[in-house]
């Protein structure tokens, strides 16, 4: 099991900080940086820009300061063989800064994490645990995927956003013209931002979005699936079970007899 030592989420220093571990902190100390600072590890120097993260091995002598104040971080100390043996499987870098593809994934995970510390009952440290691994597991994965190319790191957070309000609004009508004139962009380069970052068209997402809408109301709600359509933002029921069918690979009655 992974062990949480202790965390903090957007911690603020008002009078900036200063943190100097000159034999390693014992555990593994990860740090999210939301202001700018300066790193020192394995006798390196180099400045943390917002929304880049690192993770410090146990025995790593490093130090980090603030490059503006007040300086915001989220922070989390932990420790585990489990945990040695995850990082490896993941090849997930230590003592390395690197910048978040997604600026969104941390910050979402450590609310999480600190709600999992406070948890009361006999589960906590379980909970705690699949917290963690949640957190190491989706870093690694973006990691693994191709680096993303300066212009699309430019609109990350930006389209990151829009990506969690589409999943947040199945129902809504809402054309790719209009998505892109959101971040000023043309039609064109924000198809193609889109894909870059999520490595799917946003037109999928939106269906895919649309039936897993439609998947939690089938298997939850006594709805017909011409209502259950029009809730997820189809006027045509003959389309909306032809997505359906293409994205869940049943038509929306079956599906429905299937988590029955």
């Amino acid at each position: 099991m992974i062990r949480l030592i202790g965390c903090g989420c957007r911690f603020a220093h008002r009078e900036g900080i200063e943190i100097e571990r000159p034999r390693g902190a014992g555990n593994y100390a990860f740090v999210f940086f939301r202001s700018r600072a300066e790193i020192r590890v394995d006798g390196r120097l180099e400045q943390a820009e917002p929304n880049s993260y690192i993770l410090f091995s146990p025995s790593a002598p490093h130090a980090y300061r603030d490059l503006e104040k007040p300086f915001v971080n989220d922070w989390f100390h932990c420790e585990g063989e489990e945990l040695d043996e995850l990082l490896g499987q993941l090849d997930f870098p230590t003592d390395r800064l690197i910048r978040a593809s997604d600026p969104s994934l941390v910050p979402r995970h450590m609310l999480e994490l600190r709600r999992a510390e406070r948890e009361l009952g006999p589960y906590r440290d379980r909970i705690v645990d699949l917290e963690l691994r949640g957190l190491f597991t989706k870093l690694g994965n973006a990691l693994a995927r191709r680096s993303v190319p300066a212009r699309t790191d430019r609109y990350a957070e930006m389209l990151s956003r829009l990506r969690g309000e589409l999943y947040g609004s199945p129902d809504a009508r809402v054309s790719v013209e209009e998505l892109a004139g959101r971040l000023n962009l043309s039609k064109s380069y924000f198809q193609h931002l889109y894909k870059e970052l999520f490595g799917c068209s946003v037109l999928t997402d939106m269906i895919r979005g649309r039936v897993e809408y439609a998947q939690y109301l089938l298997g939850s709600t006594k709805r017909s699936v011409g209502e259950i359509g029009r809730l997820c933002g189809y006027d045509n029921e003959t389309h909306f079970m032809r997505q359906f069918k293409q994205f869940a690979g049943m038509t929306p009655g079956a599906y429905r007899k299937s988590v029955r």
